[in-house]
């Protein structure tokens, strides 16, 4: 398996913390925009989309501001690599956007980025912020 470099986007989105935070911390939140259908069991989350499935263990996550999924083998195991997903709100303007840290094989960050730029924009209408 090919070594995966870190990256980092982000993406300005009209609305408030709160509910974002609903839409990137919950099974049912995630599965409306991030992945076809998502299960959790205790810490596990388990993504899906068509075909195929990945499973994540909630690494960390701050009430209202940031979860942290670590992608783990099939033994359950940890691998080396997670996707963060972190609230930012600025104080003077109160304008929120959304950081996406993930990792990608370096010939393949920009096409790792147009797929989250994608199930942004699917948040985004969601959330009536286009």
């Amino acid at each position: 398996m090919d070594v995966k470099v870190r990256y980092e986007i982000e993406f300005p989105i009209n609305s408030s913390p709160q509910l974002l935070y609903q839409y990137i911390s919950t099974p049912s939140g995630l599965s409306e925009w991030f992945a076809d259908d998502v299960n959790s069991r205790g810490e596990f989350f388990t993504f899906i989309w068509n075909d195929s499935e990945e499973k994540a263990r909630l690494a960390s996550k701050k009430s209202g501001e940031k979860v942290k999924f670590k992608w783990v083998d099939s033994a359950n195991k940890d691998t080396d690599y997670f996707f963060e997903l972190h609230i930012l709100e600025d104080e003077l303007t109160k304008d929120v956007s959304l950081m996406i840290i993930d990792f990608a094989e370096e010939d393949e960050i920009d096409e790792a980025k147009q797929l989250w730029e994608n199930q942004i924009s699917d948040l985004k209408h969601l959330l009536g912020s286009v």
